[in-house]
This record gives structure tokens, sequence and C-alpha cells, in this order.
């Protein structure tokens, strides 16, 4: 019997076997079963040499070798029927609906600080906060316009929230690339399956930014504001703004005048309204943040506090997806929806709290560790499968700083049969769907599943090894009970 949740199978791994295959798999695997090994292998590699050539890589912070890495991509979709994704969707809604409530109340009235949910220092000593935004309205209150929101599906089934990104959530790219290669691998399974669509993303993206201009424009000029082409990202930036139709820019291209905001052009300079800006806040503005930085604009945060310029996402919005912050998004849920939430947290130990500094020390080798700010599966331990040197290298880390540390169960993931060097293995995944906020809030039926590789890993971080599937969300079918 599986210890963990099987996508695909109600019972062990054997495809063969119709009555172990859920009711919404049962098409695919009955094609998968036709297929012979030379074939999938071919399309597979297919798969990847057309990645390379598009040019959809990503680059390691740190990587001696200095080379670009093609994402691993998957052929065995990841399948979520009509019924689970309308659940998940509701969830995702509400708290991301609540997470934009939480930010524009800390910048201003501060009700739930008041109200003794939260504790006070944990805003004002977090490295996201920024005291520069307290006051400040942005167009329609909403901070987080994009939301890349982690989830993951543990114990008999049940879907949990992971984290939160609220701050330059990426991954979309790879959803909608990975949508496009199955399409063209495998046309006839498009043919015989309704799966839901996510190629009109770009456009819900664009009518999303454009819906939240500042007050007054009735036609505004949207831009997708990069770092450069040596971050690991920049294929996605390159992307969204091609998709959209926008201009890609540096800081460099963009300069302030008269309290506004313009881009450089061969005609001239030209009015910005909207960036959807794919850098950190300590970059954006030198005058005001870091003053090192030339990638930003200096003067940006003036027109900004003026309301003159909108940012996606807003300045000051990562301070919702900090790790110390996600065991209270129940309570804000309550709190500003009167609400029970959709969605359940997975259970946290704060470590900043002694009694439950004093239960992580005593279950190290049970328990994940995260650092609060951490991302991409860096500075984290997790205790099944690491070392006692590494165990003991975070229990004097957590002893020395235990406020920058959150603690979490070994949750035992869902896996789904993907193709490995053996064949065809489970292996441990994730979902990452994107939330728009604007006028509305509204999502495209799917999101980026990414998948743990190595036999037994936890981590999907495309930076730790992970790759990708294609995620099916069915229309009009129901489930049958395993």
């Amino acid at each position: 019997m599986n210890k963990f949740f099987n996508e695909m199978t109600c019972d062990g791994l054997d495809l063969r076997a119709s009555a172990d295959i859920r009711e919404h798999y049962r098409e695919f695997c009955g094609w998968l079963q036709r297929q012979s090994p030379e074939t999938i292998a071919r399309k597979r590699a297919e798969a990847d040499l057309s990645f390379r050539r598009v040019g959809i890589t990503f680059a390691v912070y740190g990587d001696g070798a200095g080379t670009e890495r093609l994402i691993p991509f998957d052929t065995i979709p990841r399948i979520i029927p009509a019924p689970e994704w309308a659940q998940l969707q509701r969830g995702l809604v509400q708290r991301v609906k609540a997470l934009n409530m939480f930010i524009h109340d800390i910048y201003h009235e501060q009700n739930i600080i008041k109200a003794g949910i939260i504790p006070a220092e944990q805003i004002y000593r977090n490295a996201q906060y920024r005291p520069e935004m307290q006051g400040i309205s942005v167009a329609s209150d909403i901070y987080a316009h994009i939301a890349g929101v982690d989830i993951v599906r543990a114990g008999a089934g049940e879907f949990y929230v992971l984290e939160d990104n609220l701050r330059v959530p990426s991954g979309v790219s790879y959803m909608l690339e990975d949508r496009k290669m199955m399409m063209r691998l495998f046309p006839e399974l498009f043919a015989r399956n309704k799966i839901a669509p996510v190629d009109h993303y770009p456009d819900l993206l664009l009518d999303n930014l454009r819906s939240v201009a500042p007050m007054g424009v009735d036609d505004p000029t949207v831009v997708v504001m990069t770092p450069g082409m040596y971050n690991s990202a920049y294929f996605e930036h390159a992307f969204l703004a091609q998709q959209m139709g926008v201009e890609l820019v540096e800081g460099k291209d963009l300069f302030v005048s008269d309290n506004h905001v313009y881009m450089r052009t061969t005609h001239g300079p030209k009015r910005v309204d909207v960036i959807y800006r794919r850098l950190d806040d300590d970059f954006l503005d030198p005058l005001a943040f870091r003053p090192d930085s030339s990638l930003g604009v200096p003067g940006l945060l003036s027109v900004y506090r003026a309301g003159r310029v909108t940012l996606a996402n807003a300045i000051g919005t990562g301070v919702a997806d900090d790790k110390s912050i996600y065991p209270f998004v129940p309570d804000m849920i309550k709190f500003y929806l009167s609400e029970e939430p959709v969605l359940n947290n997975v259970p946290t130990y704060q470590c900043r709290k002694a009694e439950d500094l004093a239960y992580t020390l005593a279950h190290l080798p049970e328990l994940v560790v995260k650092e609060v700010h951490g991302a991409g599966g860096y500075g984290m331990l997790v205790g099944p499968a690491a070392s006692r040197a590494q165990i003991e290298d975070f229990r004097a880390r957590l002893i020395a700083k235990p406020d920058g540390y959150i603690a979490q169960p070994t949750l035992a993931l869902s896996a789904c049969p993907t193709y490995v060097e053996s064949g065809i293995a489970p292996r441990h995944i994730d979902l990452r769907p994107f939330v728009l906020s604007g006028k509305t809030i509204s999502m495209v039926p799917g999101g980026l599943t990414r998948v743990a590789l190595e036999e037994g890993s936890l981590v999907v971080n495309s930076s730790q090894g992970g790759g990708t599937k294609d995620t099916w969300i069915l229309e009009a079918t129901e489930d049958a009970p395993c």
C-alpha cells in the first residue's frame, strides 16, 4: 500500500489494471498503453530539442559552470477533474482576496494588529515591510496583482496551501509552453479529452493590468520591466511581453519627468502607466531603496506615491508572502471575510515561540525547516532526508536565530507517474496556479505542476533539479471514488 496519494492510480502503479485507474485518468491511460517505448522516447527527445531551440532555459545562481539549463519536461500530464478544480479555485480566490485586504490594512488602518491577531513586530520587523508605503493609496486597493500559490496534496488526497508567492511569482511561461508542447506532440489527446484551455492567460493578464491603471487613464501603456538578460527568469519576462504585445524594458529604458514615468522610444518619450515589474523592491528606485542599484528608475517611488503609475505587484507586497506571516492567513480570512478557509494551511511551528522552538529542536529528523525569507528550495532542511551533520548544523542555526525559521511536518506529497531512466515511476509533485487580481479576481484553469525527479525527493524547485508537467483540468468530468 502506498504511503502517499497517487494522482493516477487508487493503489499501486499497475497502469494495466483498469480497476485501479482513477476515473479521470482512464482515457489517458488507455492511450498510454497503446504507445511503444520508442515512440514516447522519440517524443521526449523532440520536446527537449524544441525547448532548447526556443530558449526555454533558466540560470542557476551560484552555478560555477555559468550555463543555462533546460527544466526537464515530463510527457505524462497531471490531470485534475472539474469538481476538484472548482474547490481549488474557490479557495484560491478567497485566499488572495484576504491577502490583498491584509496588505492594504497593514499600510493603512492596521486593524488586524489592533485586534491582536498578528503581533505588530511580525509586521514592522519583517524585511519586506516598506514604511514608505504607509498611508499610500494604490489603484483599486490591489497589491498582489499576480499571485502564485503553491498547492500540495497529502494524506488521503486533501489539498493544502504550502506557501504564497506574492512578490514576483514566476513559472507561468512554463505552464503555457508545456501545454503548447503537449498539443504539438500529442494532438490526438486533445481531440479525445475535454481539456480546459490556458493559452488565453496573456490576454487575461493584459486585461488585468490595464484595469488597474491610474485614475483617469483610459488607454494605458503597459510594460514589462526586467532586471536584464542575466536574470534566471529572463525567458519568462521576454515571453510574457511578447505574448501581451507590450514592450520589455529595463530600468535604463525608463525615466521620470514632471512626476510621470516615460519610456525612451525611437519616436521620442512615451508615457508609461502600468509597470509589470519583475525585480525586487530593493532595486526599483536607487533614490528610495538601494543607492547602488543600477536596475531601477530614479524617482520612481515619488511617481508611484502620487498615484501616477501602477506597479504590479505593489511595493511592500512581500510582507504577505513571508513564511513568518503564512501561519496567520487562515486568521486573515476569518477576520476580513468572516468566512472559514476553503483551503487549509500545512500545520506550522513558529520557531520564534519558545514552545514551538522546543518542539522543533526535539523533532528535527521528522520535520521540514524553512527560512522565513527563503525561496527556491534554498535554506531549508528536510529532516528525514538529512544527514546527522546537516541536522546539527540546522540545530545551531535555530538556536542562534529562532525567529528566522518555521518548521512543518514532512508531508507525504502526492505522486504522479513520471518517465524516469528506469521507466514509469511515481514522483512527488506540487501545483502553482496563478491568480490575477484587478477589478475582478480571475485565473485560467490550470497551473504549473512541478515534479521532484529524484526518487523519494520532496523538493520540486527547478533550481534543485525538479521538472515540470502539463496540468489538465478536465471539463464536465466526474471523478469516481476509489
